[in-house]
């Protein structure tokens, strides 16, 4: 029977059993963040769901485990601990940067695969690690989109709303390095706390800074906060997000107000079915009985699992070991999953650059 094995000839783990392999995740499933891991999360286990119906990897089934950390770091590095303990074959999904950060550490430690954590911070890419596995492009390539928009359509007063944390951080420097290459920087900067809507004095200091474009580096919740309140308080300019901030939960929450509020996006639109890998994930959604909200977030969760088991056929026809999995995602070079462009290798574990702006359209939907 096929069972997961650690690298370099460790015992068998004990999460896996019989033809089981278990991934662990930890992630936001409550709080100012949860619809971030809730989404990703379902749009995984849609995918991994199906692929057991069908008999698995090599008939192998794949569980993903799921532990609530609430987007705080202290909850995340506890439930990595348990999860490691445990010795799940892979952590897989980790949501956000201040989780992902203290998570990695522990995954290297124990020479545990760390897949597609929803996160472009630059700070879990470099310096490399092996552990280490990113599909989506990173904060710099979204943020230098936007000062690229921005700039040409002639708006150079651009300010910056960003959470006080290393995701917010994270963001803050990719704003930074993109108007620097311009000879420009911010003309304000504010914060939030994480997990926090009190947003009156960011919007004091920026509004008093009277921008062109504010662009945003939080979650939806205190996102769609400051907007309502910066409109309110008569700012009339723009607002840029990442795609962190959750676009369909941004959407929901700003109603009507979301009208003309940019998102850059790393993945393909799932509203859009011009793509081989949209219309896989929109055929999957239906087969298993319209259960699962086809967004942004539910669509790079199930990208994240088509990718991660891509690896795993790649990494052979037998046991699978943590090294098979490595060297088989390194094995994938210039693969088109679907229209979306992917490429790993030993020296490069950031499988894509792919950034697209969305804006919101008032009525619930994203364009695209």
């Amino acid at each position: 029977m096929i069972a997961g094995a650690a690298v370099l000839g460790a015992p068998t783990l004990r999460a896996q059993s019989g033809n089981r392999l278990v991934l662990g995740q930890s992630a936001a499933f409550t709080g100012a963040a949860a619809q971030l891991g809730i989404q990703f999360h379902a749009g995984a286990k849609l995918y991994f769901d199906q692929l057991n119906a069908q008999g698995g990897v090599n008939q192998t089934h794949i569980e993903l485990r799921q532990l609530d950390d609430g987007y705080e770091p202290d909850r995340c590095a506890e439930n990595t601990s348990k999860l490691l303990a445990d010795e799940v074959f892979a952590l897989f999904g980790y949501i956000g940067t201040p989780t992902s950060v203290v998570a990695l550490p522990l995954a290297i430690k124990a020479q545990t695969p760390f897949f597609a954590p929803f996160t472009g911070a630059m700070g879990l890419r470099q310096p490399f690690n092996r552990m280490a596995f990113h599909m989506r492009a990173s904060y710099n390539d979204e943020t230098a989109l936007i000062v690229r928009q921005l700039t040409h359509l002639g708006l150079k007063k651009i300010a910056v709303f960003y959470q006080n944390d290393a995701y917010g951080k994270a963001g803050l420097s990719g704003v930074n390095l993109a108007l620097e290459a311009q000879s420009l920087k911010p003309v304000a900067t504010a914060t939030v706390e994480r997990n926090s809507v009190d947003v009156a004095e960011a919007v004091k200091i920026l509004n008093a800074a009277q921008p062109d474009a504010v662009v945003q580096i939080s979650a939806y919740a205190s996102c769609a906060a400051y907007i309502r309140a910066a409109r309110k308080a008569g700012f009339g300019g723009s607002f840029y997000n990442v795609s962190f901030v959750g676009t369909q939960a941004l959407a929901d929450a700003l109603g009507k107000e979301g009208a003309g509020v940019a998102v850059t996006q790393v993945v393909p639109s799932p509203y859009s079915s011009s793509r081989p890998l949209t219309r896989e994930f929109l055929a999957m959604i239906a087969q298993g009985g319209n259960k699962v909200q086809p967004n942004f977030s539910s669509m790079e969760g199930f990208m994240a699992a088509k990718l991660f088991t891509e690896g795993l056929r790649r990494g052979g026809s037998g046991r699978p070991t943590r090294n098979s999995l490595i060297e088989g995602l390194e094995s994938i070079r210039d693969l088109s999953m679907g229209g979306f462009n992917v490429s790993f290798g030993p020296d490069n574990h950031v499988a894509s650059k792919f950034v697209e702006l969305s804006m919101l359209t008032g009525d619930g939907r994203i364009r695209t």
